[in-house]
C-alpha cells in the first residue's frame, strides 16, 4: 500500500496514562512509540489526539459513588464506560510518551477530546453523543486528505471509534495493528468485527510501500 499526498496518519492518544505506569494502561502502550515515529517520517501530513479531562469527567467511576472502574452507566448520550481517573488537562498523565516527541514535533494540528465533563470522547472526530464535532473532519478536508491512517491507543475505544467516524465522514480508513494496542481481547474482537462491517482496512507496518 503507497503513501500517498492525500493520505495524512492520525496518531491516537500516545500519552502517559495509557502507557505503562499509567492510571489507564494499555499493555504494551509504550512499545509501540517507536513504531509511531518511524511512521509519522513516511507522512507529509501527521494529526495527533489528546484525552483532556477535567476532574468532574462524566465517565469517571470516582464521580459515582459506589460505581466501579470498568462498568457501565446509562447517560443523556447512551451507555458509557466508567474509567479510571486519567489525562487530567496539564497532569504528567495527559502529557505525551517522551518516546514519541518526533512524532508530537511533526504534528500539524493536536486535537484535543474529551474536555467537556459532561460527555466522553473517545473518537478524534465526535464527542461520544456522536454529534459534537472536535474540528477534525473540516481540518482533514482543508488539507485535501481523502485517507486516514491510524495508529496509537487504545484500538478497541479511541482507535476503533475514530476509523468508524471517518468512514461515516467519506474518509477511507486504514489501521495500522502493529502499531496500535488494545485495552482487552473481547472489546478488541468487536473491534475488529466492526471493521469489517464499515470496511475499514487492517494492515500491518510492514505491508506500506
Amino acid at each position: 500500500m503507497f503513501i500517498g499526498p492525500a493520505d495524512a496518519l492520525l496518531v491516537i492518544d500516545p500519552q502517559n496514562d495509557f502507557c505503562e505506569g499509567g492510571a489507564l494502561a494499555v499493555q504494551g502502550g509504550t512499545g509501540i512509540m517507536p513504531l509511531i515515529n518511524r511512521l509519522a517520517e513516511r507522512f507529509g501530513r501527521v494529526i495527533v489526539t489528546q484525552d483532556w479531562h477535567t476532574p468532574d469527567q462524566i465517565s469517571f467511576a470516582s464521580n459515582h459513588p459506589g460505581a466501579a472502574p470498568f462498568t457501565e452507566i446509562e447517560v443523556a448520550y447512551g451507555r458509557q464506560m466508567l474509567w479510571p481517573d486519567h489525562c487530567l488537562q496539564g497532569s504528567v498523565g495527559a502529557d505525551f510518551r517522551p518516546e514519541v516527541k518526533p512524532t508530537i514535533d511533526r504534528a500539524v494540528a493536536v486535537i484535543r477530546k474529551g474536555h467537556n465533563p459532561a460527555v466522553d470522547s473517545y473518537s478524534g472526530f465526535f464527542e461520544n453523543d456522536h454529534r459534537t464535532p472536535t474540528g477534525l473532519a473540516g481540518l482533514l478536508r482543508d488539507l485535501g486528505v481523502k485517507r486516514v491512517f491510524l495508529v496509537g491507543l487504545a484500538l478497541d475505544y479511541c482507535v476503533r471509534f475514530t476509523a468508524e467516524d471517518a468512514v461515516r465522514e467519506g474518509f477511507e480508513a486504514v489501521v495500522i495493528t502493529d502499531a496500535s494496542r488494545a485495552i482487552a481481547p473481547d472489546t478488541e474482537a468487536a473491534a475488529r468485527d466492526s471493521f469489517r462491517a464499515l470496511g475499514v482496512v487492517e494492515i500491518e507496518a510492514g505491508g506500506l510501500a
